[in-house]
């Protein structure tokens, strides 16, 4: 499922910064006038010591050209580059030594099998401030997931997550279709009367949540089967196609009410009326929802 692991790395991509940065830091000496290209190896080795996924590890010099061949203690059994090429037009590369930190780049093929990979790179300076080596470390991007996040997508939680997802996915499926049975035969055999609108409404209520479910499915099929999500979905689709039900449902009955009593019962009016401000409530709620998760989502992205 390529489609969801690049999501769930648009998801955690601050979360792998920050891991393989703590373990990059944690074994580079940083700032020092004496860095030597042994003491840099000596230091990788440590670095791939510590992951614990299949990765490939390796040397630029200033102006990037390899000057290692591959350091690694889980290595991914391709040789991707060599000692002596020159890197230097590579984006981590580049990105890394313009920020002048760690940077991770985006999922991309391998020139191997195409599988997907992701590469970090981290500059190396000296007391002085003066570029000297970066650090760059490709990682397949299933490895890293399962690293960062063990129910991702090729974990056998994340598979059956996914087979639940489509059992339930089923289930409402055929809710809905029960639902649109009886709101269409509702409608061509039930005799209305203007005088009593309770059958018109009934049958809109079962037509409306029969559209409501069908549209939470199509929510929950694409986010979490096929791992789809709107290029700038700021927040959950399923968690506002959920909520857009109850309150579509919800709306629907207060008006039924607000007509039903106002022809036989006025003195009860003031009980949909209640629930009428109940729905301007939950409205509200659902807005504040959107509203937080966006904030929060911008506020993860300028990190």
């Amino acid at each position: 499922m390529i489609i969801k692991e690049i999501e769930e790395f648009k998801i955690m991509k601050s979360k792998l910064i920050a891991y393989l940065s703590y373990i990059f830091s944690q074994n580079l000496v940083n700032l020092k006038a004496d860095i030597s290209e042994e003491m840099l190896i000596n230091s990788c080795k440590n670095i791939s010591n510590e992951l614990v996924c299949r990765h490939c590890l390796y040397v630029l010099d200033k102006n990037g050209y390899q000057i290692t061949d591959e350091i690694s203690s889980r290595s991914l059994n391709i040789n991707l580059s060599k000692r002596g090429e020159n890197q230097s037009h590579k984006s981590y590369y580049k990105k890394s030594v313009q920020r002048k930190k760690a940077y991770l780049s985006q999922p991309y093929p391998n020139s191997y099998d195409s599988k997907l990979c992701v590469s970090m790179a981290m500059p190396i300076y000296s007391d002085k401030k003066e570029l000297k080596f970066v650090i760059c470390c490709d990682i397949l991007l299933e490895d890293v997931l399962k690293l960062i996040n063990p129910s991702s997508v090729d974990s056998i939680f994340g598979k059956v997550s996914r087979i639940s997802y489509f059992l339930i996915s089923l289930t409402l499926f055929i809710v809905a279709g029960i639902l649109f049975y009886f709101g269409v035969k509702s409608i061509i055999f039930t005799n209305f009367n203007l005088n009593d609108t309770s059958k018109i409404f009934e049958s809109t209520i079962l037509l409306t949540l029969s559209l409501a479910i069908l549209d939470l499915i199509k929510a929950y099929f694409e986010e979490e089967i096929l791992g789809k999500n709107e290029k700038n979905s700021t927040n959950s689709k399923t968690m506002i196609k959920f909520l857009s039900s109850i309150i579509i449902a919800l709306a629907i009955e207060a008006l039924m009410l607000v007509f039903k009593f106002a022809m036989t019962s006025p003195e009860k009016i003031v009980y949909p009326v209640l629930l009428i401000a109940v729905v301007a409530f939950l409205v509200i709620c659902l807005g504040g929802y959107i509203y937080i998760t966006r904030k929060a989502l911008f506020e993860d992205r300028s990190y």
